[in-house]
C-alpha cells in the first residue's frame, strides 16, 4: 500500500484556492500552486488539477454550506492572468494508475454534483466567470455552476478538448450537462467536442455554451453586479454558521480505522473491509438550539462526516478491499430519537443540512465500485437512515432467532420516514421504490410497517433482506458468500453491480455516474489512450497518438 491519501482537511491548509467573503456573496479564486501536486513526476501548470485540488473545493463547498450559510451567491474565477483553468492535469492522468484515475473522476464528479444541488437545496449559487483559456475539466468545473459569464475579448475560450487531443472523455460530466443541462443541440455537441482550439464569444452565447458574454472593460462591474441580482432573488433567513472541528481519526498499520463513531476492520488477505457503526450512547439534544450549541460534535453529524470520510478512504486507499460490509451495534431506539430531532426540525437551517449531507452519502455509498454487503446482526441499529445502508448494499443477511450466548438484544429493522422518500437516489426514486419498482403490493405493505421493529422473519416477507439464517447455518452461510465474492473477477463485478443498482428512470445525474463513467472506465484502459503509442502517453512531445483505427 503506498502513501495514504488523506480526504480531510481545512482553510489554513489550501494551496490552491481562497475564498472572500462580503455579506451573502463569496469570491471563490482558482489559483493552483503548480508545485502543490498530490504526487511527485508533474506540475500543476495553468490552473490544472490533480485529486489534492478537488479535495480542496470539496470542503469548501462543504463549508459554505455548514460555516457560511449566509452566503446566497458563489463566483468562481480565476486567480491566474489568462487562463480560467486547464483542466485534469494530463501529465497526472499519464501516470496515475487506472483505479486512481477512475476514482479521482468520481470524486470530482461527486463534487461538481454538490455545487450544482447548492442552489436549490442550501440557496446558493454558483456563478463561473471566466478570463481565459477554459479548457477540459475547467469547462466541466464552469458547466456544474449554474450561470456562466464569459469576457468577450477575442481570446477566451471554452473547450471540451479530449476526444481530440487524449483520446479520452470529458471526465467530469461535460457531454451529460451540455446535452441535458444546458440543451445544446446534438450536432453542436458534436463540432464542440471535436474542437481542439474551442469556441469563443457570441458563437459560444448563441451555442448555449455559456448563459451571456460581457466586454473586457465591463466584465467585473457586470459579474459584480449579476451576483448581486442574483443573491437578492435567493430569499432566505440570514444565520451564522457552525464550525466543521477536525475529525477523530486514526490509522493502524494493519489498515484498520477508528473514528469516533465507527471503526473499519481491514482483511487485506481476505480482501474485505468492515465499517461498524455505533450507535449514539447519549439522548439527543434538548432542543434544536442545544444542537446548533453542539455542532459538528452532534451524533448524526459527526457520524455523517466520518461516514463519508470513511467510503473515501476505503475507495483510494485500500483497492484490493472488494467487498465492504456494513454492521451496526447500538439501540435502533435511541438512533431514531437523533433521527426524529432532525425531521422535526427539518425548516431550521442546520437540520436541514444535515439530511441534505446523508442524501450525498448515501448516493456515495450507491456508486461505490465495490460488492457491499450489510451483516444485520443481533445488537445491531438498522434503523432509519442507517436501514438506507441495507437498500445500498448489494446482499443483506440478517440473524434469526436467538444464537446460543448472544445476549444482545434480537436482530430488527425499524423503518422511517427517511425510507419513504426524502433520500432519493440518482434516479430521483427512494432506494425502496426502486427495490420494489416491479412490486407495488410489496412496496405499500413496507411503506405501512414505518416505525414498527421488524424482526427476521418479517423483514423477509417484506423482502427487506436477501436471506435470514439461524444460529446453525449463521457462521458458514456468510462465510461462503464472502469467499465466493472475493473470488470473482473485480472488473465483472464492478461492471455487474452498477447495471444492478439502478432500476427505473435515467437522469443526468445517473447518466454521468453509469453511463459516462462506465465508457470512461474503458476508454482509459484502451492502447489508444493508455498504451505506449497513445494519446495520453504521447500528449506534449510532439507526437499525435497512433491508433488501431478498428471500430469495436
Amino acid at each position: 500500500m503506498g502513501e495514504i491519501i488523506n480526504f480531510e482537511t481545512n482553510p489554513s491548509q489550501y494551496r490552491h484556492w481562497r475564498v472572500e467573503y462580503d455579506g451573502d456573496v463569496a469570491q471563490l479564486f482558482m489559483d493552483v500552486d503548480e508545485n502543490g501536486g498530490l504526487f511527485g513526476g508533474y506540475k500543476l501548470k495553468l490552473n490544472s488539477y490533480d485529486l489534492g485540488v478537488d479535495i480542496e473545493l470539496a470542503d469548501i463547498v462543504q463549508r459554505m454550506r455548514f460555516e457560511h450559510p449566509e452566503i446566497r451567491v458563489v463566483v468562481l474565477q480565476s486567480g491566474k492572468d489568462r487562463v480560467f483553468c486547464a483542466g485534469a492535469n494530463i501529465r497526472m492522468l499519464a501516470g496515475a494508475a487506472h483505479a486512481h484515475k477512475v476514482n479521482f473522476c468520481k470524486f470530482t464528479n461527486e463534487t461538481r454534483n454538490a455545487m450544482e444541488n447548492a442552489e436549490t437545496e442550501s440557496g446558493q449559487k454558483y456563478v463561473a466567470a471566466i478570463k481565459g483559456a477554459c479548457a477540459g475539466g475547467g469547462f466541466e468545473l464552469a458547466l456544474a455552476c449554474n450561470h456562466i459569464m464569459l469576457v468577450d475579448d477575442g481570446a477566451s475560450t471554452v473547450a471540451l478538448p479530449e476526444v481530440p487531443l487524449l483520446a479520452v472523455l470529458p471526465g467530469t460530466g461535460g457531454l451529460t450537462r451540455l446535452t441535458d443541462k444546458r440543451q445544446v443541440r446534438r450536432d453542436l455537441c458534436d463540432v464542440f467536442c471535436a474542437m481542439e482550439e474551442g469556441v469563443r464569444g457570441a458563437r459560444a452565447r448563441d451555442w448555449r455554451l455559456v448563459d451571456e458574454i460581457v466586454g473586457n472593460s465591463k466584465f467585473d462591474d457586470v459579474v459584480a453586479q449579476r451576483a448581486a441580482g442574483f443573491a437578492s432573488e435567493l430569499v432566505k433567513p440570514v444565520h451564522a454558521g457552525i464550525a466543521l472541528t477536525p475529525l477523530q481519526k486514526t490509522i493502524a498499520e494493519d489498515g484498520s480505522v477508528n473514528y469516533s463513531t465507527l471503526t473499519i476492520e481491514v482483511d487485506r488477505a481476505g480482501g474485505t473491509a468492515t465499517l461498524v457503526i455505533n450507535g449514539p450512547n447519549t439522548p439527543p439534544p434538548v432542543s434544536i438550539d442545544d444542537f446548533v450549541k453542539e455542532g459538528s460534535e452532534s451524533y448524526m453529524l459527526r457520524l455523517a462526516r466520518e461516514l463519508d470520510d470513511a467510503i473515501l478512504h476505503l475507495r483510494l486507499n485500500e483497492l484490493e478491499a472488494g467487498l465492504l460490509l456494513f454492521r451496526s451495534q447500538g439501540d435502533p431506539a435511541a438512533f431514531l430519537e437523533h433521527e426524529k430531532q432532525l425531521h422535526k426540525n427539518s425548516g431550521h437551517w442546520l437540520a436541514n443540512e444535515v439530511l441534505l449531507f446523508w442524501k450525498r452519502i448515501l448516493k456515495r455509498v450507491d456508486v461505490t465500485s465495490r460488492s457491499m454487503a450489510a451483516l444485520v446482526e443481533h445488537g445491531s441499529c438498522f434503523a432509519g437512515l442507517l436501514a438506507e445502508l441495507l437498500f445500498s448494499v448489494d446482499r443483506t443477511y440478517m440473524m434469526e432467532g436467538e444464537f446460543e450466548g448472544d445476549n444482545r438484544h434480537i436482530a430488527t429493522i425499524i423503518l422511517s420516514s427517511s425510507n419513504v422518500g426524502t433520500m432519493p437516489m440518482a434516479n430521483g426514486l427512494s432506494r425502496l421504490s426502486t427495490r420494489f419498482l416491479g412490486e407495488p403490493e410489496t412496496l405499500a405493505a413496507v411503506e405501512a410497517s414505518v416505525g414498527i421493529p421488524l424482526d427476521a422473519d418479517a423483514a423477509r416477507n417484506h423482502g427487506l433482506v436477501t436471506f435470514a439464517y439461524d444460529d446453525v447455518d449463521w457462521e458458514d452461510e456468510v462465510r461462503i458468500f464472502i469467499e465466493e465474492r472475493a473470488s470473482f473477477s473485480p472488473d465483472a463485478m464492478t461492471g455487474m453491480e452498477a447495471n444492478l443498482r439502478f432500476a427505473g428512470p435515467e437522469t443526468m445525474e445517473t447518466r454521468i455516474f453509469g453511463r459516462l463513467t462506465a465508457w470512461q472506465n474503458w476508454i482509459f484502459q484502451r492502447p489508444n489512450a493508455a498504451g505506449e503509442e497513445g494519446a495520453l502517453q504521447r500528449y506534449g512531445t510532439g507526437m499525435r497518438g497512433k491508433f488501431n483505427m478498428e471500430r469495436v
